[in-house]
């Protein structure tokens, strides 16, 4: 019978370490960047009337911001909300020349991920429970605010990270004691 040879590591403890460290700073910039693009773009949208009007029942039941609703109307509603998502996204962009605006950014992003998320629990016909099934399913807004949790968990990393990114010393520059 045949014996396998010894089997090698394809990449060393070092390069292994350094690929690794190559995956976490491209999913962090990932991470950064795309929460601040969807941001961006959804904020944006909140000055269509079609965005506009796909949001109201989500406003209107969240006992967090349906007084906005309530004191402004829906087209300045959105237009809050919009403008509020729009500066999350350009203060999260802000990480290379000042990572304490985009902490901020962050935390503005953290809030309105709290909001959406709390949507699933507060909208009329998040869950769809069909004959026989023990258990719930997301209706389509339900399906569309999932992602949010998800959005949510970026938004905490990347404001955590932004944070500690002055405590932090620089590549090839030692930090005074």
């Amino acid at each position: 019978m045949a014996t396998l040879p010894a089997s090698r590591p394809v990449l060393s403890n070092n390069r292994a370490t350094e690929v690794a460290s190559q995956f976490s700073a491209i999913g962090a910039s990932v991470l950064r960047y795309g929460l601040a693009l969807v941001l961006i773009w959804i904020g944006l949208l909140k000055f269509q009337p079609y965005e506009q009007a796909a949001v109201m029942p989500l406003i209107a039941h969240s006992p967090f911001i349906s007084w906005i609703l309530g004191a402004f109307g829906l087209t300045a509603t959105a237009s809050i909300v919009g403008s509020y998502e729009i500066l999350a996204g350009f203060l999260i962009v802000a990480r290379p020349f000042a990572a304490r605006l985009s902490a901020l950014g962050g935390l503005l992003a953290v809030g309105t991920f709290l909001v959406t998320t709390s949507f699933l629990f507060t909208t009329p016909a998040m869950a769809v429970y069909a004959p026989g099934a023990s258990f719930p399913f997301l209706g389509m807004i339900g399906q569309f605010l999932a992602k949010d949790v998800v959005l949510l968990g970026a938004a905490i990393y990347i404001t955590g990270e932004a944070w500690l990114a002055p405590l932090q010393p620089r590549r090839g520059v030692e930090r005074a004691t």
